[in-house]
């Protein structure tokens, strides 16, 4: 952490990687913050600029030419590497995800990644098969999570290395698209990555303390503004939840 009670927060290339209510992430991990009596900052970092030493640090989805030029800028003299390497915590969601494995694919081609999750994305899933809707998913039990509800929204396939821990087990939707057995995410270290929108941890309150945790440590007890962010996001996770034709659990 920057400081005793302070917690940084890097919204990275909200201007390219910023679909789908992403951006939100941020709002989330301060109000949770705060709400436990921590500072929080939310940076946010655009252009060319190098990475601030932030405690997370939240990349969204995005098209492929986007996508393409952040992970040229976050390759550059290791910046990603080198945050992770500092103690940064990491939550990639869709093609945030796609960057961090070691290649993705565009209409290009093949392109390389950080290679700071163990994953590739590889072959696009057929245009009549676009991924797009509600997903449900049982945290992987090794991460001690509750189910984890979200929205996806993509066309890529992401297959995990041998050995790789997925977020979750998909019970509804897509989620990487590769394999028998769906799954959705990986997880390697303190770097999380998903396919899941929303943004993910409005729906998944406890993924964004587990992002807090990494950062600070044992959490503080919470005020009322806590009891408020939690009821609201579990009338939101019933709500997914019934779309997605499941019961709250």
């Amino acid at each position: 952490m920057s400081g005793p009670s302070a917690v940084r927060i890097a919204v990275l290339y909200p201007e390219l990687l910023g679909t789908y209510g992403d951006g939100g992430n941020a709002a989330v991990l301060r109000a949770r913050a705060q709400a436990r009596g921590l500072e929080a900052e939310v940076v946010e970092v655009v252009g060319s600029e190098a990475l601030p030493r932030c405690d997370v640090y939240l990349l969204g989805g995005g098209e492929d030419g986007p996508q393409r030029h952040v992970a040229r800028l976050l390759a550059q003299e290791d910046r990603m590497a080198r945050a992770v390497a500092a103690g940064g915590s990491v939550l990639a969601v869709c093609a945030g995800m796609q960057i961090l494995g070691s290649a993705f694919r565009d209409v290009d081609g093949s392109v390389p990644g950080l290679s700071l999750l163990p994953c590739r994305t590889v072959e696009p899933l057929p245009a009549e098969r676009r991924a797009v809707g509600e997903v449900v998913a049982e945290a992987d039990p090794r991460l001690d999570l509750p189910r984890l509800v979200g929205f996806e929204n993509h066309g890529g396939r992401t297959a995990l290395d041998d050995g790789a821990v997925p977020l979750g087990r998909v019970l509804r939707g897509t989620g990487n698209g590769v394999g028998q057995d769906a799954v959705d995410g990986v997880v390697a270290g303190r770097v999380v990555g998903t396919y899941l929108h929303g943004p993910v941890l409005a729906l998944n309150p406890a993924l964004a303390d587990r992002l807090l945790g990494w950062a600070v440590g044992d959490l503080p007890e919470g005020d009322e503004r806590l009891v408020r962010l939690d009821e609201a996001a579990e009338q939101a996770r019933a709500v997914r939840l019934r779309m997605a034709g499941l019961a709250a659990a």
